[in-house]
């Protein structure tokens, strides 16, 4: 099958920013993660492939230039290390984990290990939050409400009635599998399947809870409290660990929290650097002076130098962004722009073509 342009694979256009490819791969990477429930391996493949090409330069630009057959995307097979649980396609070290495949085998032509049980997971939950310009620079705390499956308080998350245990499940005997066998003419056939009774945990309660009726998990409204760090971006993903949902006889999926940040009506931004624009009249321009800047800590008061000419960049440091690994804040850049009168009074009009004619033939702006 012929292979997806890697562009589209990703979302962007052609003209993208090694950032906005960094960040269209970080989100749809959350999103088809093999371990995250839901997710799609195929896709999750074909992402980093697409992702390995885009992000080097040079391969990009042999990619442009002539497809998937100027990085050796031919269609050709790759190179699978059932062993290591490796992929290497065309030079590209991508890891897996396919599982052992010696279970699989023998779970179907009556040989090989036996089946090993399943650990069980909760789902990983997804959600958003946007902030303001000033909130993403400097970091702030923000409490998000969700509505998930929590351990059950009357059981305390296992799922049995309290005065009563939890015991191997009698009907698969702890593997959380049922086998059955089938007889044919090349011989004995398992099939393996989740057990209906322990739901794959291999645990049954001896009588279930009466609040969450064994499954070990209630519905509920959590309240959790997030520490956004200064100078996060705009796509950012932030992974809270065991903060998902719960479920009975495992560990809690994870939560995923994607931070939008609104746009300033005055700043942007690119990393660490804030940006703005300020006008300034063409006598400040020539002769200099000073004026009040804006910045996200307050107005600052900032010199302009004689002779300044529209479109000159003036650096106030330390009113930028914080650096992600330190404490120190990027530069904030000020473009000015200078503005010519439209309307002039008689007198200032001769005063101009005074100093004009001084001026003599010099251009003096």
């Amino acid at each position: 099958m012929a292979k997806r342009d890697y562009y589209e694979v990703l979302g962007v256009s052609k003209d993208a920013s090694a950032d906005e490819i960094k960040k269209a791969f970080r989100r749809l990477a959350v999103l088809h993660h093999p371990d995250k429930q839901g997710g799609d391996e195929t896709k999750f493949k074909e992402l980093n492939e697409a992702y390995e090409i885009l992000k080097d330069s040079d391969k990009r630009q042999r990619y442009d230039q002539f497809g998937h057959a100027g990085v050796g995307g031919n269609g050709g097979g790759g190179a699978y290390d059932f062993n290591g649980g490796g992929f290497n396609f065309n030079g590209q070290n991508m890891n897996f984990d396919f599982g052992d495949l010696g279970d699989m085998f023998g779970s179907f032509f009556g040989g090989g290990s036996q089946q090993r049980q399943q650990s069980q997971r909760g789902r990983d939950i997804e959600t958003a939050i946007e902030l303001t310009f000033e909130e993403a620079v400097f970091g702030v705390e923000k409490t998000i409400h969700l509505n998930l499956d929590a351990a059950c308080e009357h059981c305390k998350g296992n799922g049995a009635e309290p005065g009563f245990e939890v015991v191997t499940c009698p009907t698969c005997r702890g593997s959380g599998q049922v086998v059955s066998v089938t007889q044919t003419i090349i011989g004995n056939i398992q099939q393996a399947r989740v057990c209906n009774d322990c739901h794959g945990t291999g645990k049954k309660p001896e009588k279930d809870c009466s609040v969450c009726h064994g499954r070990g998990v209630k519905r509920k409204e959590q309240s959790v409290e997030l520490k956004i760090p200064a100078g996060i971006d705009d796509g950012a993903t932030i992974r809270l660990r065991e903060y998902g949902e719960a479920v009975r006889g495992g560990t809690k999926g994870d939560l995923y929290v994607f931070v939008r940040v609104k746009s300033h009506k005055k700043f942007t931004r690119e990393g660490d650097i804030i940006l703005s624009h300020e006008s300034i009249d063409m006598v400040t321009a020539a002769i200099g002076g000073e004026m009040k800047v804006d910045t996200v800590d307050g107005a600052v008061t900032m010199k302009i130098t004689a002779g300044t000419q529209s479109g000159t960049d003036f650096k106030i440091s330390g009113h930028g962004v914080a650096h992600p690994k330190s404490s120190n804040r990027g530069p904030h850049i000020v473009t000015i722009h200078v503005t010519t009168p439209t309307k002039l009074s008689k007198h200032q009009k001769e005063l101009l073509e005074a100093f004009q004619k001084e001026g003599g033939k010099r251009r003096f702006f």
